[in-house]
């Protein structure tokens, strides 16, 4: 029986990586965690495995023969960070690494790629087996916002006309699981996202969906920036978001690509039912 691991259970993706490989029932399956005690993934082993700490990673990995090793969130810290992953993975002895990066991420000025460039390098010199899913952007982070979108009336961006390849988190899930589960994957590149749309498109499928207008606003970066501060956030956040916002107009997360209905066996989840979901109590 193969042993998986899957790094970051406490956080959406790797739960849903980690639930969709349990209700599989055909493998042994090991979850990590800063704090294991926050997993709530029922038939798991979680174990303690922080980025920050090797010893724990070595430890954590014992046994793993494939490794879904979902990429930390914290910007300016990861390649260290992961690097400790990667090393870890070695001494232990796994077999293949999947990695999660971002679209295009050695060929993109987003503000995200140079830590997963750098990952995706790591890997490629590690001498383990791999294979990278550029996940493109969470339907979600859309969909959560749709409360604010409804009151305002509007979607307030500096993205312009630029399109991005929203995707829900369950369906990155379901492909990552594949390639995890799959034969054939090794040394490849996937670029996973849904087919690229419009903030504008966004707009007209929310209007159509709750039947209030929605409609999309582009405003200069520094205009969103004053915007967001406006609206509590800090000048750092304030300014992330700006910039991704800003690559998203120049066309950095605009990536058509069959990756993930060729890996998921259907196409992605309409942006429809996306909202349809977000909308249910």
């Amino acid at each position: 029986m193969t042993t998986i691991g899957v790094t970051g259970v406490t956080g959406h993706l790797g739960r849903f990586a980690a639930e969709q490989l349990i209700a599989a029932g055909t493998d042994r399956i090991v979850g990590l965690a800063r704090s294991p005690e926050k997993a709530t993934v029922s038939g798991l082993d979680v174990r303690t495995g922080d980025y920050d700490r090797p010893e724990t990673l070595v430890e954590a990995l014992k046994g793993v023969d494939v490794l879904l090793f979902v990429s930390g969130n914290e910007v300016g810290r990861r390649i260290g960070q992961h690097t400790n992953v990667v090393e870890a993975a070695k001494a232990a002895g796994v077999g293949r690494v999947v990695y999660t990066s971002a679209p295009r991420a050695d060929a993109t000025e987003l503000v995200v790629a140079p830590d997963h460039k750098a990952t995706e390098e790591l890997l490629r010199a590690s001498g383990l087996e791999w294979t990278i899913l550029r996940n493109n952007w969470y339907v979600e982070l859309y969909t959560g916002q749709l409360t604010r979108y409804l009151a305002d009336g509007a979607i307030v961006s500096a993205a312009g006309a630029g399109r991005v390849g929203v995707v829900p988190r369950a369906d990155l899930a379901a492909g990552a699981v594949a390639a995890v589960t799959g034969d054939g994957h090794a040394g490849r590149i996937y670029e996973l996202g849904g087919p690229p749309i419009t903030l504008d498109d966004l707009a007209a499928t929310i209007t159509e969906v709750t039947g209030t207008t929605v409609t999309h606003r582009s405003v200069s970066p520094a205009e969103l920036v004053a915007a967001l501060r406006a609206g509590g956030l800090d000048e750092g956040t304030a300014g992330f978001v700006a910039a991704i916002d800003e690559a998203i107009a120049r066309g950095d997360l605009d990536v058509p690509s069959e990756d993930l209905p060729n890996l998921l066996g259907r196409p992605v989840t309409p942006l429809a039912y996306s909202i349809r979901a977000a909308l249910t109590p």
